[in-house]
């Protein structure tokens, strides 16, 4: 019996001590459980305390069920991406999309190349490695440099993942290329379980990326071919266009996860790798050291395109009213493609026949695989209605010169394009250039925007002993803004050197180069200040040997050594006319975007086609010939040009300001911003449009005074001591109603070139009058010798209030600062104009 009992008594010892340990884990647990309970009840609680609606609990829970859903899609299509990696036959068998089908199913000109895939696979553990090293040892100390909040910012993982990236297909250009270079483009896919993980320390930070799925078409080129081993010179990367993307995000950066977010963190990183891989940027990997590294990695481009987006017609009618019962016609607009450059036409209101008379220029780096691409919307509140699409190859547009004629939308049932196209070659001599400056009317005003006669190439390469700024002994943030008119452009940032290395490409557009000069100053981002600047007219470039300025130049208001290296070279736009039989077919190949989408591209023979207007003279296309002057007190001329059924039409040439560079697709954001036409008057930019409609219904008939949109009295001088230019806006009169109530007026200020939000100046807005009084005033940090070479952009708006459709433009003057009594100041009446081109000052 004491044996039983010791055993009861020891069985009963080992069963106490699990329940022991049972009861801490529970009590760990349960604690959790309540903690939980907690941070879901708290929110409710502080709802009921402060006496808000319940509605607010239902729209959190909404949003994490929106967010989970989110997730949920993304972890589905990199299972679904990972899966056809893994076994493509198994999942073209199981029936895959056509659009999700490799190049090489439907190119035939596409190869499979599975060795090369098989070659990746062996090579992805030591590419890994390379990029791990990459990660800790050139961005980890870049990050920390770049600013002191960043001291202990660090990666604690780097794990690309065991898929490797795959090629789906390879295409090697035989034709159209030159001898001595191999241009491949390969399809390439990555879906990866990578784990980046990056923290902190300092603010206890963690976030990081969990899967990436990177796809795009990605250019190879082999090239200077040389006759000595490696027989290749060089080798450049590029992707042709923005590659797609999709992430998953951990730790703190869920948060880009949120719907809303995610498409915004997407193009910013899609930005961020546009600066280092998209088309005109590339990496270049010298193989011989004789190789002209600058000249490979931003060569010349090939060509201009010049897209006069003219008119459409018999388009679909997408609006409709009445739920369906009654149609309407439709308001829609283009969105033009070519490379990674895109822009935007204006809205044309409840039209099925639209007229633009746009004009757009976009530079064609490689034309062997590049289409100009174009897809007509209807504008709509919530999503915009589709109404055609069309592609043309850009290597029969350089075959044929010029193109003017209508096409045949793509994916809808009707409707037809006008377009005209030309292609410009660069000649590195100024030969053709006073019958370039004729053409296009830029030898009768003294305008600096409009049309291009030619093209200007800088190389920013480096700068040597630049001065250390505001502070003694501290090196600058460098930095390089260039400007050639009202077009400026930047460069990157340099952290904590004084003899920076940029190696980046720069293009501008000119109009007039005998009149116009290029404005290049450095400054030291940190502190805002100039360390230097320097002013090279471009006549001096007509004069040089093929147009072309290789060397360093001096900086004044600098350090007594301080330079900055560049090349510089001018190439005239000259359209060279063919001489063509009467009965000559073009053989401009039209791509079907539909197929194309899908993987497939079917090229046909485009035809000639007659004008769509049946009979009808009302719908009788009438292509107008714009006055192509915008020098000031000049008015607009239109003068209408017989409509030719069968024949092609010509599109006069006139000015605005072209700013080339949309960042991304209209379909795809909900703000949509035109982009502005350098072409005359109606294609001006929005606001100047509705301004001038509003001054002839103002008209109506009858004479308008000197100032026809009013005044504005401005106080300008430059403050020595401050190192400042101040501007006192005091207040405007005779100013045009908005509506029957008057107008709620505001001054917007800019301090061109610089167009930053954060060199934005505005006053507050006054309610309903016509003669607002602002006494207000702003100054802008710049130098005496700099703000010389500046102009004051001043703008009065109507602010409408939220939501309001009364938001528009009033009036604007631009304001030279040239003048020697600058340092005095002046206090001065400025007429108001469209377009702020034509200043008249009331004493």
């Amino acid at each position: 019996m004491s044996g039983a009992g010791s055993r009861g008594a020891e069985a009963g010892a080992a069963q106490a001590e699990p329940a022991g340990a049972a009861l801490s884990v529970d009590v760990a647990g349960l604690l959790a459980q309540l903690a939980r309970s907690f941070a879901l009840l708290l929110p409710v609680y502080a709802l009921g305390y402060l006496g808000l609606s319940f509605s607010w609990v239902l729209l959190a829970l909404g949003l994490l069920v929106w967010c989970r859903r989110s997730r949920g899609l993304k972890a589905t299509r990199l299972c679904r991406a990972l899966a056809l990696l893994e076994d493509e036959e198994r999942a073209v068998r199981l029936g895959v999309r056509a659009c999700d089908l490799p190049a090489w199913v439907h190119f035939p000109d596409t190869e499979r190349a599975e060795w090369l895939n098989k070659t990746v696979k062996h090579m992805w553990p030591f590419i890994c490695q390379f990029i791990e090293k990459l990660f800790r040892e050139t961005i980890e100390p870049a990050v920390r440099g770049a600013n002191t909040h960043l001291s202990t910012f660090s990666f604690t993982k780097v794990d690309v993942g065991q898929q490797p990236l795959r090629i789906n297909g390879v295409k090697v250009y035989t034709e159209n290329v030159d001898k001595r270079q191999i241009i491949l483009d390969l399809q390439i896919s990555f879906v990866g379980n990578c784990e980046i993980d990056l923290e902190i320390k300092r603010y206890f930070c963690r976030a990081g990326v969990q899967s990436i799925q990177i796809h795009g078409t990605m250019r190879v080129i082999l090239e200077p071919l040389i006759g000595d081993m490696p027989l290749v010179g060089a080798l450049s990367i590029f992707f042709l266009r923005k590659p797609l993307i999709e992430i998953n995000w951990t730790g703190l950066t869920n948060l880009l996860d949120i719907p809303g977010l995610n498409g915004l963190s997407d193009t910013i990183i899609l930005d961020i790798i546009s600066n280092y891989l998209v088309l005109p940027n590339r990496i270049t990997v010298p193989l011989v050291s004789e190789v002209q590294i600058a000249q490979l990695r931003f060569p010349i481009p090939k060509g201009v395109l010049r897209i006069h987006f003219i008119e459409a017609q018999d388009l679909q009618g997408k609006d409709t009213y009445l739920k369906g019962l009654v149609k309407g016609k439709s308001d829609p607009y283009g969105v033009i493609r070519v490379g990674n450059q895109i822009f935007q036409s204006k809205v044309i209101k409840e039209s099925l026949s639209p007229k633009w008379n746009e004009v757009y220029e976009a530079l064609v780096y490689e034309h062997p695989g590049q289409e100009l691409e174009i897809e007509l919307f209807d504008e709509d509140p919530d999503k915009d209605d589709f109404l055609g699409s069309l592609m043309i190859d850009l290597i029969e547009v350089e075959k044929e010169r010029l193109l003017d004629e209508w096409f045949t939308l793509d994916e809808v049932p009707r409707g037809k394009l006008h377009l005209k196209l030309e292609w410009l070659t660069l000649m590195p001599n100024a030969s053709n250039l006073d019958k370039v400056l004729t053409d296009i009317r830029a030898d009768r005003d003294e305008a600096n925007d409009g049309l291009s006669s030619s093209l200007l190439i800088l190389y920013l390469d480096s700068a040597r002993n630049l001065p250390s700024g505001k502070k003694i002994n501290s090196n600058p943030n460098p930095l390089v803004q260039m400007s050639v008119g009202h077009k400026a452009q930047e460069s990157k940032i340099r952290y904590k050197t004084n003899e920076p290395v940029w190696e980046e490409n720069f293009t501008f557009f000119i109009h007039n180069p005998k009149r116009q000069d290029l404005e290049v100053e450095v400054k030291d981002e940190q502190h805002q200040c100039s360390l230097g600047h320097l002013k090279i007219p471009l006549s001096q470039l007509l004069t040089s040997d093929d147009m072309t300025m290789n060397q360093r130049f001096q900086l004044s208001n600098s350090g007594p050594n301080s330079t900055l290296k560049m090349k510089i070279a001018l190439r005239v736009l000259h359209l060279e006319k063919q001489e063509r039989s009467p009965d000559h077919q073009h053989s401009a190949q039209v791509k079907r975007p539909s197929v194309a989408k899908e993987g497939r591209k079917i090229s046909l023979r485009s035809q000639k086609s007659a004008s769509p207007g049946s009979g009808d003279s009302s719908t009788a296309p009438c292509t107008p010939v714009m006055g192509s002057s915008s020098k000031p007190g000049m008015e607009e001329r239109t003068q209408p040009v017989e409509a030719s059924p069968q024949g092609p039409r010509d599109l006069g040439r006139s000015s605005s300001s072209l700013q080339t560079g949309a960042t991304c697709s209209p379909s795809h954001v909900s703000v949509k911003e035109p982009t502005p036409s350098i072409a005359s008057d109606i294609s001006l930019p929005i606001a100047t449009q509705e301004l001038r409609q509003r001054l002839r219904q103002l008209e109506n008939g009858t004479t308008l005074g000197q100032s026809p949109l009013g005044q504005i009295q401005l106080t300008i001088r430059h403050s020595s001591q401050r190192n400042k230019l101040v501007v006192v806006v005091h207040s405007c009169r005779n100013l045009i109603a908005f509506s029957e109530d008057g107008s709620d007026p505001y001054v917007r200020m800019y301090l061109l070139p610089d167009k930053r939000r954060s060199g934005r100046r505005k006053t507050h807005v006054s309610k309903k009058t016509l003669n607002p009084v602002f006494d207000q005033s702003f100054d802008f940090s710049v130098s005496l010798p700099e703000v010389r070479r500046r102009t004051l952009d001043v703008a009065v708006k109507n602010s409408g209030g939220f939501l309001s459709k009364d938001k528009g433009l009033l009036g604007k003057v631009l304001v030279g600062l040239a003048s020697e009594e600058l340092a005095r100041g002046w206090t001065q009446w400025y007429d108001l104009t469209e377009d702020g081109t034509r200043p008249h000052v009331v004493t």
